[in-house]
C-alpha cells in the first residue's frame, strides 16, 4: 500500500502524519505511533483507539481532549454517581470493580492504553453500577460527556473501537465471574498478573497484597501464600509494594484455562 508522509510542527513538536492512499485489506484504517499524535497542549498521545481513528475523526476530537495525570488509587467514577469523562489512557491501568454494601470488592475488568474507561457515555447512559479506579499511576486524555455526544454523530469509528472494547471488556467480566467461583487463588493470581502485564508491558508491576486482595475479592492471607507459592516456583518475586515477574511462560502454565482464553482478543485490542 503506497503511504505519503507530511512532516508537521505542532507547538515545538515534530510529527510526521501518515495518510494512506486507501484502506488496508482488513478494512481497518492503520493506526499511527505513540506519539505521532498531541492533543491541542502539545501533550503525546498513547491510546490505542485515538491512534486508530482516521484523520478527520481525530481532527473532531482533538480540541475537546484534555490531558490528565491518572495517580494511584485515584477514582475515576463511582458506583450510581453520574458519569462526567471518559478517559482514554495513555499509561497506567484502571480496574473496573464491583463493591458491594459490606464494603467487599472484586474487580471485573482492565483497562489500559488499548480502550477507553466510561463506555456508558457512549450509549447515553449516565450511570454505571461500578467503580473505576486506578489501580497503577499513568496520565490520559479525557473528554466530557456532553462534548462526547456531540462529536459522536460524526466518528463512526470511534464509535466501533469504543463498542468494540466494550463487547471484550464485557466478555472479560463474563468469565472473570466463572474464573472467581471455580478456579483457586494461585490460578487467578497468576492470570490476573499476566493481564496486567499484557496491558504495560512491564515486568514490574507495582501493587501491593493488600490491593491484590481487593482486586481478587480474597483476603490478604490467601494472596500472600498463594504469591509465596508462585515465588518458590521461580515464576515471580515480591517485594514490598511490587511483582516482578521473572518468567512468563511459566507463569502462563500455572494460570488457568481463563487467561488464554481473555489473551486470543488482544490482538483486536492493540495488546501484543
Amino acid at each position: 500500500m503506497k503511504t505519503l508522509f507530511t512532516d508537521v510542527h505542532l507547538k515545538g513538536v515534530h510529527t510526521r502524519m501518515i495518510t494512506p492512499q486507501h484502506a488496508p485489506e482488513n478494512g481497518e484504517p492503520e493506526s499511527f505511533l505513540p506519539g505521532e499524535r498531541t492533543n491541542v497542549e502539545g501533550k503525546p498521545v498513547s491510546n490505542h483507539i485515538l491512534l486508530s481513528l482516521p484523520e478527520t475523526e481525530y481532527h473532531l476530537l482533538r480540541p475537546v481532549l484534555n490531558f490528565v495525570h491518572l495517580p494511584h488509587h485515584a477514582s475515576l467514577h463511582e458506583p450510581g454517581e453520574r458519569i462526567e469523562f471518559a478517559y482514554f489512557p495513555n499509561r497506567g491501568l484502571v480496574s473496573i470493580v464491583v463493591a458491594m454494601r459490606e464494603g467487599k470488592t472484586v474487580e471485573v475488568g482492565v483497562t489500559g492504553s488499548e480502550g477507553v474507561v466510561g463506555t456508558p457515555a457512549f450509549v447515553k447512559l449516565n450511570r454505571s453500577p461500578h467503580r473505576a479506579i486506578v489501580q497503577i499511576a499513568g496520565d490520559g486524555l479525557r473528554i466530557r460527556a456532553d462534548a462526547l455526544q456531540t462529536v459522536l454523530p460524526s466518528t463512526p469509528q470511534l464509535q466501533f473501537m469504543a463498542s468494540r472494547h466494550g463487547v471484550i471488556q464485557g466478555m472479560q467480566a463474563a468469565q472473570s465471574a466463572a474464573c472467581n467461583r471455580l478456579h483457586g487463588i494461585q490460578q487467578r493470581l497468576a492470570r490476573w498478573l499476566l493481564i496486567m502485564q499484557d496491558r504495560t508491558n512491564e515486568g514490574l508491576l507495582r501493587i501491593t497484597h493488600d490491593f491484590l486482595a481487593t482486586m481478587l475479592g480474597t483476603d490478604r492471607p490467601s494472596v500472600s501464600l498463594a504469591a509465596g507459592i508462585l515465588q518458590t516456583k521461580g515464576t515471580i518475586e515480591y517485594t514490598r509494594g511490587a511483582v516482578r515477574v521473572l518468567n512468563r511462560k511459566k507463569l502462563e502454565e500455572y494460570a488457568c484455562e481463563c487467561y488464554g482464553l481473555i489473551q486470543q482478543f488482544n490482538g483486536a485490542l492493540g495488546l501484543r
